[in-house]
């Protein structure tokens, strides 16, 4: 396990590599890229999660270099008597980093804030084809519970 990363909430400073970890992502398929003219759509983004107390993007820096990030959103809903759940986001380690447990500690740093905030459970959605972060979540204790439906509408 890594010994020396910090998670961290995510600074202004962090967008950049940040960008580049989704842009790297072959498999997510979001269209994200570090061309300069995208900037503005990102820094939009991570200033309207600034501003809200329920989600918060974190990244995992190592040796003065950011190496993984994630989101969570803190949802409540009326099902389960009110409960909330902790929604994990658009986790990512730079590919040269993975198999070092960055993952790992990212992931169990958001099941430590789900606690923290009194969420009942813990939830995420993965890419069908992501195999290999199937095995990864279920190593860590996430089952397999509802099928994802998505829609584009923009």
């Amino acid at each position: 396990m890594t010994i020396d990363l910090e998670i961290r909430r995510a600074e202004r400073g962090d967008l950049p590599a940040i960008i580049a970890l989704f842009a790297n992502d072959r498999l997510g398929g979001h269209g994200d890229t570090t061309e300069p003219e995208a900037f503005g759509d990102y820094l939009a983004a991570f200033e309207e999660i600034g501003r809200s107390p329920h989600q918060t993007l974190y990244v995992a820096h190592l040796d003065g270099e950011v190496v993984g990030t994630f989101q969570t959103a803190l949802l409540t809903s009326l099902p389960g008597r009110g409960s909330s759940s902790l929604v994990i986001e658009a986790v990512q380690t730079r590919e040269d980093m993975r198999g070092r447990g960055i993952g790992e500690r990212m992931v169990r740093h958001a099941i430590a804030e789900a606690r923290a905030r009194g969420a009942e459970k813990v939830q995420l959605t993965s890419n069908a084809l992501g195999v290999d972060a199937h095995r990864f979540y279920e190593r860590l204790g996430f089952e397999r519970s509802h099928f994802g439906f998505k829609m584009r509408v923009k």
